[in-house]
């Protein structure tokens, strides 16, 4: 077999197609393969593993959205030579990328590991409702589901996206500027090839969502770091250090991973920039849905009258990651050209899923699902919050917050005297699944703190028994 590493497991429950997208990410990331190699074509490839064509073209469909893949029409495709900056030594000068371990990692057996980061709560989703609209779905299965999917997402879909928008977040929009991606970072992707060149340079948060800083680097821009406080990105900063970035990516309504919201003057002041500096703003709308007081605070989107903010949503943390889906809302006015880059980037996948999103859209369970989950996590970070004061009193401070689905705690005191990186591998070899504060800042003194997902922790004994855990891991160093 000529690629033998490609060839999908026996113990392996993940779906063929998402097994073969892992394998094939894992050797681009190894060096097995190379930026500029060429791939099999479907056709070979489903003969040689024995697979339908279906299976692999799903899979080469989620490669190139991300990224991955370059096809090269009647050439075939290739490993993106944007990925060349693999394995290269970093240049002197430049600043680290940290390598903690990537959140689509941190599963064993497909079970969550304690504390992860970026799921929601996996046991509260109604799955008999899901499974309902689901094979209503396959069972009305068509000629027109059966064709090749629109570029740009299910229209029902995006439909049902505008209209949630326009109710939840005070965004205007129609369903055509609505795209459906295949997950957040395939949504970068397509701001980055239809609005940016590589070498472009760009505001990025400090400390920021560090997977998104990771790609965004691989796609070559450059990013500065922008200082974040109480009130969320210090425009200011930004207008003085880089005044002509070509872009900005900020998280206004809930920051990640600190939790400040952008207040008003800097949302206004960021505006102006972009409009004078004709730079794009792409607002990552991350977890707003769970405001767990009131209503949530209007999207920077709802105050854009120039035209200049790329709205991003996904579907990963209001329902499950699982689905790998998200959406960009782009500017009326370019609506063409995203279209462009779309039908190079082959769409977000079945039809089917994304009828099933639009049915549970459609019918109400989506907005009752969000409303209990709000209630949920408010409870579920209230167990954590409790055991990490009983457990380890003044030597942690825990940041406040409105909504999210995780939370922040600042080593202090004796804490503080060991690095928060020592302090996240000694929890990983203990199953813990927490993230060091240093990993997601690029300059300045970086402020020592763990970052913790709450919303599998089912009661206030088993935040307790963890908080114990993590307490025995620092004790180890």
């Amino acid at each position: 077999m000529a690629f033998p590493y490609l060839k999908p497991g026996r113990g392996d429950d993940a779906p063929l197609y998402l097994q073969l997208y892992r394998r094939y990410r894992d050797a681009i990331a190894t060096g097995k393969l190379r930026a500029g190699d060429r791939v099999p074509s479907v056709r070979s490839l489903a003969s040689e593993l024995n697979l339908a064509r279906g299976t692999v073209e799903l899979a080469y469909q989620m490669l190139t959205s991300e990224g991955y893949f370059s096809p090269r029409g009647a050439a075939g495709t290739f490993v993106s030579p944007r990925l060349a900056h693999l394995g290269e030594t970093a240049p002197v000068g430049a600043p680290t990328i940290p390598s903690p371990m990537p959140i689509d990692t941190q599963m064993a057996a497909g079970v969550p590991r304690p504390f992860q980061l970026g799921l929601p709560a996996l046991d509260a989703f109604p799955r008999k409702t899901w499974v309902r609209l689901a094979a209503r779905n396959l069972r009305a299965l068509d000629l027109t589901s059966m064709a090749y999917p629109e570029s740009a997402g299910y229209g029902p879909l995006r439909h049902a996206i505008a209209t949630y928008l326009g109710i939840s977040r005070g965004i205007a929009c129609t369903a055509d500027q609505v795209f459906v991606t295949a997950g957040y970072r395939a949504g970068l992707d397509l701001i980055c090839r239809t609005l940016l060149e590589p070498g472009d340079e760009g505001w990025f948060e400090d400390p920021g969502y560090l997977f998104a800083r990771q790609f965004l680097i691989g796609a070559g821009m450059r990013l500065t770091p922008i200082p974040v406080d109480d009130e969320g990105i210090d425009v200011s900063y930004g207008t003085r250090h880089a005044a002509s970035a070509r872009f900005a990516v900020v998280t206004p309504t809930h920051q990640s991973p600190t939790g400040a919201t952008l207040s008003l003057p800097r949302r206004l002041a960021l505006l102006e920039w972009a409009g004078q500096q004709n730079a794009w703003i792409v607002e990552d709308d991350y977890d707003s849905e769970f405001r767990y007081h009131g209503r949530p605070v209007p999207a920077l989107k709802s105050l854009d009258h120039d035209g200049r903010v790329l709205y991003a949503g996904t579907f990963s943390k209001a329902l499950f990651p699982g689905l790998r889906l998200a959406y960009l809302v782009v500017p009326v006015a370019h609506i063409e050209r995203f279209s462009k880059s779309a039908n190079l980037l082959g769409g977000p996948g079945p039809i089917s899923t994304q009828a099933t999103v639009a049915d549970f859209m459609d019918h109400g369970h989506f907005a009752r699902h969000l409303r209990k989950m709000r209630t949920l996590y408010a409870e579920r970070r209230g167990f954590l919050v409790n055991a990490l004061n009983r457990v380890f009193g003044d030597d942690v401070g825990v940041q406040p917050q409105a909504g999210g689905i995780q939370t922040l705690a600042y080593l202090r005191n004796s804490l503080s005297r060991q690095s928060d990186v020592s302090l996240a591998n000694a929890a990983h070899e203990l199953g813990l699944a927490v993230h060091a504060l240093s990993h997601w800042q690029l300059h300045g003194t970086p402020r020592s703190g763990l970052l913790m997902g709450f919303t599998n922790i089912p009661d206030s004994e088993t935040a307790l028994l963890l908080c114990q855990q993590l307490s025995a891991a620092a004790n180890s160093r």
